[in-house]
């Protein structure tokens, strides 16, 4: 008996709260349609603040974006910048050189079952970029890439990933194997002393490159 006289009376108790709650409610609604009845102009003048915060918004947005555009232009990199950065750092310095180059939708992958591809790309003539990046923190003096990493690539690239140009980029260096291996198998690398010149010039990579597809479409604009 005992027991569901507690229950009866906390549940006497919640319908009281919400029977309070909804009176506090009608007050303050209450109070506040009389408050705007008294003062009509100050919805008004909350939808005006409103809309100029959404305009500023808008336009910082745009802004931002401007800024951008303008600093993917500019950008520049010098190899000892690109040694000193983390190596998913370095896949990022990729993808914004080639957005630099006009690859609007170059995108950073690389990770947990990337199956190879670190960037992704498509550059003005239509082609697919596909890109796996191997950072070296000691750059010349580090570890050459070899053919195992480039045989993972050659064996999505174009299967998996759907490239047309197939790329490893280093910031360091590639032993004999790997050299005979991509020129066996139509890939794209792009070595120290490549990098340096496409991460510190205004050339698109696939100027630098050898042998690269031809368009899929004309150059638009």
């Amino acid at each position: 008996m005992s027991r569901r006289r507690s229950r009866k009376a906390d549940g006497s108790e919640q319908l009281l709260l919400v029977l309070a709650a909804l009176v506090i409610a009608g007050c303050v609604i209450a109070a506040i349609v009389d408050f705007v009845r008294a003062h009509p102009w100050v919805p008004v003048v909350l939808v005006l603040v409103a809309g100029g915060a959404v305009a500023l918004w808008v336009v910082g947005r745009q802004r931002a974006a401007r800024w951008e555009r303008v600093r993917l232009q500019g950008l520049r990199y010098a190899l000892a910048q690109l040694d000193a950065l983390h190596y998913r750092q370095f896949e990022h310095a990729v993808r914004d050189l080639m957005q630099r180059d006009g690859c609007a939708d170059a995108v950073q992958v690389g990770g947990a079952g990337d199956n190879g591809a670190d960037v992704k790309a498509t550059d003005p003539y239509g082609r697919r970029w596909v890109i796996q990046c191997k950072h070296r923190k000691s750059g010349l003096a580090g570890a050459a890439v070899g053919s195992p990493d480039l045989q993972v690539l050659n064996g999505t690239g174009r299967p998996v990933h759907g490239g047309d140009v197939v790329v490893l980029v280093t910031n360091g260096r590639f032993s004999k194997p790997a050299l005979e291996f991509a020129r066996s198998q139509h890939l794209h690398l792009v070595d120290r002393t490549t990098l340096g010149t496409w991460a510190s010039g205004s050339k698109p990579l696939w100027e630098l490159l050898r042998a690269v597809p031809p368009p899929r479409r004309p150059l638009s604009g």
